[in-house]
């Protein structure tokens, strides 16, 4: 059985989970954030917890079952919490801004790469860094995703736009003046 999908969600005051025929919506303080429900679990609110279990034991709703445990969790954190994602810029020249829902940034190409924010996200710019927030975690990671494919990291100088936990794996440059 599913270690992941046996554990019931807490939902936390002031968030309010309906369960419909084909979505759950969870609506919190942030924001309201809807899923599609599977029709192979059972999904049960009681004493402000969601439990998910299984209607039959096939591969596929195994393999539904934490799945869609998680999907439900990540809503009713973003509801409650938010996401955020944070990008640094790095590199000599290298610039970020943010002017309304429009991104700008100058990464050693011949012009600047202007970026549009979905609806949804809001970013902010703090020194070299962009943070990206809002309170769908799959937006929130697929856009930080397509900014970081702007510019990524080289290896060799480090230049580019990277996540701030992630680490660029060096490699030594060429080797000075053999004779």
């Amino acid at each position: 059985m599913s270690r992941i999908g046996k554990l019931p969600i807490p939902v936390p005051a002031g968030v309010e989970v309906s369960i419909g025929a084909d979505v759950v919506e969870v609506k919190g303080p942030k924001g309201v954030l809807r899923t599609p429900l599977c029709s192979l679990l059972r999904y049960e609110m009681s004493d402000g917890r969601l439990v998910l279990s299984r209607l039959e034991d096939t591969r596929q709703s195994r393999s539904q079952h934490g799945l869609r445990r998680t999907l439900l969790a990540n809503c009713i954190e973003g509801v409650t919490k938010g996401f955020s994602k944070s990008l640094e810029v790095i590199g000599v020249g290298y610039r970020v801004a943010v002017k309304g829902n429009i991104i700008e940034l100058a990464v050693g190409y011949s012009h600047p790469v202007l970026v549009e924010l979905p609806d949804g996200l809001k970013a902010a710019v703090e020194g070299q860094a962009l943070i990206i927030s809002g309170i769908s975690k799959e937006l929130v990671g697929e856009f930080a995703a397509q900014v970081r494919r702007i510019r990524k990291p080289e290896p060799y100088k480090g230049k580019g736009i990277k996540y701030a936990t992630e680490t660029i794996r060096r490699k030594v440059g060429k080797s000075g003046g053999k004779k």
